[in-house]
């Protein structure tokens, strides 16, 4: 089979085609042929670090739609040509392949209605943004939710989520992107590049701050969001914690959440990890209810992955990159 292939630990720019056997679905398994995958930041930044149980070649990819092309043994609900999509393992050789393996319980049915493409735009940065907002935050229409980031891949979800809600939302995104994020939900807009976001925060909430914030960009800017919750309030972390030292203990009640979803394959917790399935299924019926939308930029072929990683590194792509695999 074709597949991006990893000889080491390296950037994307060193990545390169290759051939490589099928891979064989073991026990509790299932081989899915590989239509659709999309890109992540964890694609560039675990692929630079890379993990001691790979063994190379290797290859990445963890956001997979497909059908079910294989079933290894004692597997129940699933049959080959059932249409799938899921979050992956990063240990594990993933979905800029051909053909790819993964355990059956953490597969969901791909949403009716959305095509491969669009089902693969959804797992690391939908799951994310829906585990924040209704499995920690568990926001309600009276709160303020600021969303960091909001015309990401995390972000444009988010505010959507945020929107079935009906909390308020006040989006941290640039000019260029403004009305793009308002037509998907926010009900104000604060210009990162022209704005002082905390000045602007306690502006639009009368010097309260907000009830909880959704962050998918840096550690700095998580850090800064800290002095922008309202008392009692929360934070989701995607992309990182803050640095705690810079808030007073038991002086503001504030909540810190971890979104860490493909950990979930490494915690040993089979609870865990099903709950990957579980949010597929969930969130799978607000998308085939066109409740939310996955945003893409663009699609690529697995040929062009290493240079739309780059882009994404870049933090200058609108929604996901899918790359197109069939």
């Amino acid at each position: 089979m074709q597949a991006l292939l990893l000889d080491h630990p390296g950037y994307p720019s060193e990545w390169r085609m290759g051939v490589l056997p099928v891979p064989e679905p073991g026990p509790g398994e299932l081989r899915v042929g590989v239509h659709a995958c999309g890109l992540n930041p964890a694609d560039y930044k675990i692929g630079e670090w890379g993990n001691p149980a790979w063994k190379y070649p290797f290859v990445m990819g963890l956001d997979v739609a497909g059908v079910v092309d294989a079933v290894g043994e004692n597997v129940s609900g699933w049959q080959v040509g059932d249409l799938v999509y899921y979050h992956g393992d990063f240990t594990r050789p993933g979905g800029f392949a051909e053909f790819t393996v993964i355990p059956s319980w953490v597969v969901a049915s791909m949403p009716e209605g959305l095509t491969f493409v669009e089902a693969a735009a959804v797992p690391c940065a939908g799951f994310a943004a829906y585990q924040a907002v209704f499995h920690k935050l568990h926001l309600r229409s009276s709160q303020t939710v600021l969303v960091q980031g909001a015309s990401g891949g995390v972000g444009t979800f988010a505010v959507q989520l945020c929107r079935q809600v009906g909390a308020k939302i006040i989006a941290v995104t640039s000019q260029k992107n403004a009305e793009f994020i308002r037509v998907l939900g926010a009900d104000d807009i604060i210009d990162y590049q022209t704005e002082n976001v905390h000045d602007r925060v306690f502006e639009l909430t009368h010097k309260r701050g907000v009830d909880a914030i959704i962050n998918a960009v840096s550690q700095s800017t998580t850090t800064e969001g800290l002095e922008m919750i309202a008392f009692g309030g929360q934070i989701a972390c995607v992309d990182s914690l803050p640095d705690l030292s810079k808030v007073r203990p038991f002086a503001r009640a504030l909540s810190i959440h971890e979104i860490a979803l493909g950990v979930a394959h490494l915690s040993g917790d089979r609870q865990a990890q099903e709950e990957l399935a579980v949010i597929g299924r969930e969130l799978g019926n607000m998308l085939a209810a066109g409740q939310v939308k996955p945003i893409i930029s663009e699609i690529i072929s697995l040929e062009q992955v290493p240079q739309g990683l780059s882009r994404i590194a870049a933090r200058h792509v609108r929604g996901k990159i899918v790359a197109r695999l069939r």
